[in-house]
């Protein structure tokens, strides 16, 4: 299902859901539930939250800065000949990589970076970093589109949220979308794995992303949701 879809039905879902439940929704916890629709899908780099946090900008940034270290290494009294030429050519090649593979290099710097430098301010920077590593080095509907990480990602949010106020329901905002994007992505025909090493598969085969039968079943998925919405926070008021 298209990242537009999940931000739609996943977020709109929870918040539903939760005004019906009587939780007293605030703006972290829309955020939180918005965040957490997309969340699944960080180990796609084409995917809209992957192409909303590392735009092509940075892509463009980091192939120039590729190419220049490459010159520098070249002409740089650094490596003995030959190989300063074989470390130009290797750094100088990185930068012509597909962009999927680009974006997933930005996402491994980063989770250094943060891994290395950002537990000194906030100890969550190491545990955001972990996460960037996973999501950059598992496949496609692999780790992220399981029930393990639907719960990781919401004991996450129990332990950050607590002691801040209204924390206590970002658990359940972020939980909840999380767990709507794995149900809707259980209606396409490749459906996912929710319990690995379990060869289980959740798989409704109602859809395939990218054709015109998978654009319409999101259309109507999208409608409902809406109306639910409508109903629920204008109709229901």
């Amino acid at each position: 299902m298209m990242g537009k879809s999940h931000l739609v039905i996943s977020t709109g879902v929870t918040l539903s859901a939760m005004q019906l439940a009587g939780c007293h929704i605030t703006v972290p916890a829309v955020a939180v539930a918005a965040l957490s629709s997309l969340l699944p899908d960080i180990d796609e780099p084409n995917s809209l939250l992957v192409r909303k946090a590392v735009p092509a900008f940075l892509l463009r940034a980091l192939q120039l800065t590729l190419i220049a270290a490459a010159v520098f290494l070249y002409f740089a009294d650094i490596a003995p000949y030959p190989w300063n030429i074989v470390l130009a050519l290797l750094i100088g090649s990185v930068a012509f990589l597909p962009g999927r593979r680009l974006r997933k290099l930005i996402m491994l710097l980063i989770a250094v970076g943060l891994i290395a430098f950002g537990s000194a301010y906030d100890p969550w920077n190491t545990i955001a970093g972990c996460i960037l590593v996973i999501a950059a080095l598992v496949p496609h509907r692999g780790l992220t589109h399981t029930l393990y990480g639907m719960a990781g990602w919401t004991a996450l949010l129990y332990f950050a949220g607590r002691g801040i106020e209204g924390g206590d329901i970002l658990w359940i905002a972020g939980g909840l979308s999380y767990g709507l994007h794995l149900l809707a992505d259980s209606l396409t025909q490749r459906g996912i794995t929710p319990l690995p090493p379990l060869p289980f598969k959740l798989r409704l085969k109602l859809m395939s992303t990218g054709t015109k039968k998978g654009g319409a079943v999101e259309g109507i998925c999208v409608t409902l949701t809406l109306v639910l919405v409508v109903l629920t926070f204008v109709v229901g008021r």
